[in-house]
C-alpha cells in the first residue's frame, strides 16, 4: 500500500490517497474494510489487465463513482514507484474509461465534464450555513457560488444540521472568483467521517465548465482553500475537462490480512 498526498508538491500538503495495487478484485466487503482501516478520503484500488488498468475508489463508508485525487495518486505510484512503461494510462471505471498522462512531475486526468444547472438547495444544507450562497447549481454535487474569496474562507458548517442529509455520493461545493487564483472552493461531505475533503478532483469537473463560462477562459488555475490546500491547473474541453496536478509520496507499507 501506498499514501499519496495529491495537487501539492510537498508532504503533508494537498490530499492524502491510499493506493492499494492488487492481482485480483477482493470481495467488496473486504475493500471497504481496508479502506475504513486507512482512514483517509479515499482508497484506491486497481487491476492491471492486459491494455488497460481496472480503477475503483472507496471512501470509509461508500464506493463512489469518481474520485480525482486519487486516480492522482494513482497514477504517481505507477510511474514513480511500480515504473508503468508508459506515459499513458486507461483506467477502466464505473465513470467510463479515463486518461491519465504524465509529463515529467505533472498529471493530467481527462475526465468527463458535469456542468451544474440551477437548483433549490435543501433547507437543512442552508440551515447549515453560516454564509448564504448568491447562486445555487447543482451536478451530482451541489455547486454553491459566492461573491468573494473571503466567503469560502471563513463559512462554517454546522456538521449536527449538515449530516442531518444523504446526497450520496455527492457532496456540497462553495466556490468564488478568486483573488490570486482563476477560482477558489471547498468541498464538505455530510454524514462523512471526514467532513471535509481537502482537495476534491471530481469537484471541479462541475466548477470548470461553470467558471470557464463565467471567466470566458479555457484554462484555469484553482485552489482549494482547505486547510491543507491543493493548487489544480485547467482546461475546459467541452464534454471533457483536464485537471492536472503534482503528487508525492509520503508512506510504503503492507497490508497483513492474516
Amino acid at each position: 500500500m501506498y499514501q499519496i498526498d495529491a495537487f501539492t508538491d510537498k508532504v503533508f500538503g494537498g490530499n492524502p490517497a491510499c493506493v492499494v495495487p492488487l492481482k485480483e478484485w477482493l470481495p467488496d466487503d473486504l475493500l471497504l474494510k481496508i479502506a475504513r482501516e486507512n482512514a483517509v478520503s479515499e482508497t484506491a484500488f486497481f487491476v492491471e489487465n492486459k491494455n488497460t488498468l481496472g480503477l475503483r475508489w472507496f471512501t470509509p463508508e461508500i464506493e463512489m463513482d469518481l474520485c480525482g485525487h486519487a486516480t492522482l495518486a494513482t497514477a504517481h505510484v505507477l510511474k514513480t514507484i511500480l515504473d508503468y512503461p508508459s506515459d499513458k494510462m486507461i483506467f477502466e471505471t464505473q465513470s467510463g474509461e479515463l486518461i491519465v498522462t504524465v509529463d515529467k512531475d505533472l498529471i493530467t486526468m481527462d475526465f468527463p465534464s458535469r456542468k451544474p444547472v440551477p437548483a433549490e438547495l435543501p433547507k437543512l444544507i442552508r440551515e447549515a450555513l453560516s454564509i448564504q450562497p448568491s447562486d445555487v447549481l447543482k451536478s451530482r454535487d451541489y455547486v454553491l457560488v459566492y461573491q468573494q474569496e473571503q466567503d469560502i474562507r471563513n463559512i462554517e458548517i454546522d456538521k449536527h444540521l449538515f449530516d442531518q442529509i444523504n446526497l450520496d455520493p455527492g457532496g456540497v461545493i462553495i466556490t468564488a472568483r478568486g483573488e490570486q487564483y482563476d477560482f477558489v472552493s471547498r468541498f464538505f461531505t455530510p454524514q462523512a467521517s471526514i467532513l471535509e475533503d481537502p482537495v476534491t478532483g471530481s469537484a471541479h469537473c462541475s466548477l470548470i465548465p461553470y467558471w470557464s463560462e463565467q471567466l470566458h477562459k479555457k484554462e484555469m488555475v484553482a485552489l482549494q482553500l482547505s486547510e491543507r490546500q491543493g493548487k489544480l491547473f485547467c482546461a475546459d474541453k467541452g464534454r471533457r475537462v483536464l485537471i492536472s496536478g503534482t503528487a508525492k509520496t509520503y508512506l510504503k507499507g503492507t497490508i497483513m490480512l492474516d
